[in-house]
């Protein structure tokens, strides 16, 4: 297992963001209307950040194939940051009005999203715990279970994070900060890297 010596950070975190000169950041609020008008809506925003980040990708074919390297971008940022904002939404804190964020960071042969909100206590040990299983097993054999869990009516979530780390190769890291106010509520970073 991948974790750093302030036990706060797992897998592929990085505290310090390489510069970047093309990035994006947007924030939601989370009153309960947003909320639900977020979760409704969270496609909208996805589309808008990979047509967004596509724009900066040659639209030449890819080896020999009718799918251009724009619609191959707009696809994968568009997919892994709806998966990672309806988890973002899904796993919030309620009782606190705090913000959902999202930043894509662009570079010559990656994107690094990094979502952040605020978890509870029960909620943060469970995210943990599918991750300490995550990184000590095979993510393929994951996927495979959680796929016959879901057609024997069994399934639940971690499907999405599986498919981004099987179908788009995509490296994760997450962080965990206790807020000093409140010990029983975590700032939850994930970080998402793809390879362009």
């Amino acid at each position: 297992m991948i974790q750093s010596s302030d036990e706060t950070s797992f897998g592929h975190f990085l505290t310090t963001i390489p510069p970047s000169d093309e990035f994006l950041t947007l924030n939601f609020s989370l009153s309960v209307a947003s909320r639900n008008a977020l979760w409704r809506n969270n496609g909208l925003s996805a589309d808008f950040l990979g047509d967004y980040f596509a724009a900066f990708f040659p639209g030449e074919s890819l080896d020999q194939s009718e799918i251009s390297r724009q619609s191959q971008v707009q696809g994968c940022v568009s997919y892994i940051a709806n998966e990672l904002l309806e988890n973002a939404v899904k796993y919030s804190e309620k009782s606190i009005k705090s913000p959902i964020s999202i930043t894509l960071y662009l570079y010559e042969q990656a994107i690094i999203f990094k979502t952040t909100n605020l978890s509870n206590l029960l909620i943060t040990r469970k995210y943990q715990d599918f991750i300490g299983k995550l990184l000590q097993e095979d993510p393929s054999s994951l996927y495979i279970e959680q796929l016959e869990k879901t057609a024997m009516g069994t399934g639940g979530s971690n499907m999405g994070l599986l498919t981004m780390i099987n179908d788009y190769e995509t490296r994760f890291g997450w962080q965990f900060l206790p807020l000093l106010s409140q010990p029983n509520i975590f700032q939850v970073s994930v970080m998402a890297h793809l390879s362009v």
